[in-house]
């Protein structure tokens, strides 16, 4: 049995998936997104650039985007979140048939010069839930849906030490690339997590406790994070024209 397929029957969550997917595929049709065309490049480098300052933010270390920008800022959660980022397209391919050693990449990436034993889950990192999100990547659920739930365990879970959260937010812009959501990983998330980062924070301790309003609350959350994040894209397309 499908382990999400009772997560659709919640009360607004396929209309909210629904119009997430929508609000995606409609800012992917802008010509400057075009691939291979100079205008995309530069639109992905500057999804990359703030979806990894609203990563670190979220993490507690916000930092000035043109700081940031000029290269002037050195903290390695932020440092941490940029090389993140800017692994998502390489590791899409492995992300679905070998999800633990994806992660103990991201984790490397992540938490270099923040945490020690990179690599590993924390003791309390609860080993076979993790094992358990290859079930959840194998559903066929809507892939926001599945990135949604991989989200919000990693971040229940406190898997790893360091910069866990932005270990969760990436393997979830994973699950939407490599799933094809968000193929080219063009779609700032975190932007929108931040966007929204009183009910972020509050829709993630809900999913925590494992009830059905929680797990709703945190799904909608993730929808309306990535229509949020479309309208983003949206607006770096008209800067960059």
């Amino acid at each position: 049995m499908d382990p999400l397929a009772s997560l659709l029957d919640l009360a607004d969550v396929t209309e909210a998936l629904e119009s997430a997917r929508a609000a995606a595929d409609a800012v992917f049709r802008r010509r400057p997104l075009r691939p291979g065309t100079e205008r995309a490049r530069r639109i992905a480098a500057e999804v990359t650039l703030r979806d990894a300052v609203a990563s670190a933010s979220l993490e507690g270390v916000p930092h000035d985007l043109a700081l940031v920008r000029a290269g002037a800022v050195t903290d390695p959660v932020l440092q941490g979140a940029l090389r993140v980022g800017a692994e998502l397209e390489g590791l899409a391919p492995r992300w679905l048939q070998t999800p633990p050693q994806v992660l103990t990449r991201l984790h490397i990436l992540a938490a270099r010069g923040v945490a020690a034993d990179l690599g590993r889950p924390s003791p309390n990192g609860g080993t076979a839930r993790l094992l358990a999100l290859r079930s959840v990547l194998d559903s066929t659920a809507p892939a926001l849906l599945r990135a949604a739930v991989v989200h919000g365990e990693l971040l229940a879970l406190r898997a790893f030490e360091g910069p866990n959260g932005v270990v969760a937010r990436g393997a979830a812009r994973l699950t939407l690339i490599a799933s094809g959501f968000d193929e080219r990983g063009l779609l700032p998330v975190d932007v929108g997590h931040l966007g929204r980062g009183p009910e972020y924070t509050g829709a993630a301790g809900a999913f925590a406790t494992g009830t059905r309003d929680g797990l709703r609350a945190w799904i909608k959350h993730c929808c309306a994070a990535v229509s949020s994040a479309a309208s983003s894209l949206a607006e770096i397309c008209d800067e960059v024209l």
